[in-house]
């Protein structure tokens, strides 16, 4: 097996890390020969922001414009589930909730856009918590009360709400109604 080593530049900014690899001079082999059907190396590896799409990451566009409002997904979880089922098991909930408000909303314009080829690798979602029962059934009230399309995922048999998660909106949409809650960790 080669070992290669080759000129390595790495610049990056607070939105992306782009690497390039320079070829102009023989790589350092150690080892074997390179074959005639060894990969080739990319000229440049860029690593995209989880948050931005790769388009964006590679313009050149001004920091001074507005950059438009992100579609967002919340998932909200209970607390106390977290700390008493497996991991596995409050994450699945999370899932579950989470596909049942896309696809109840499949037609939807912004469910449309944030799962469209261009941004289904971009996905935004923000996952928090609620101390419990109580808590998540007060915010499934105020979402309703402030027409916030969402599902409460109750969990079957057992008939109890698990978690929640909104359809696809606009962050300054809907963020005002999760702005006291902590990021589940």
């Amino acid at each position: 097996m080669a070992c290669l080593v080759a000129p390595l530049r790495c610049t990056s900014s607070h939105s992306h890390l782009t690497l390039s690899f320079s070829l102009s001079k023989p790589p350092i082999g150690f080892g074997a020969k390179l074959s005639s059907n060894a990969a080739v190396l990319p000229s440049r590896l860029v690593r995209n922001s989880m948050s931005q799409p790769a388009a964006e990451a590679n313009s050149d566009t001004s920091k001074s414009e507005t950059p438009p409002d992100v579609l967002v997904q919340y998932v909200v979880l209970r607390r106390d589930l977290i700390d008493t089922w497996p991991m596995g098991s409050v994450v699945t909930q999370g899932c579950h909730a989470s596909v049942s408000a896309i696809w109840s909303h499949k037609n939807d314009p912004h469910t449309l856009q944030y799962c469209s080829p261009e941004n289904i690798d971009s996905m935004h979602k923000v996952t928090l918590e609620v101390k419990g029962e109580p808590q998540i059934l007060n915010l499934s009230e105020k979402l309703t009360a402030g027409g916030i399309a969402h599902k409460l995922w109750i969990e079957q048999p057992e008939n109890y709400p698990t978690c929640l998660a909104t359809k696809p909106y606009p962050k300054s949409v809907v963020s005002a109604y999760f702005k006291k809650l902590k990021l589940c960790k």
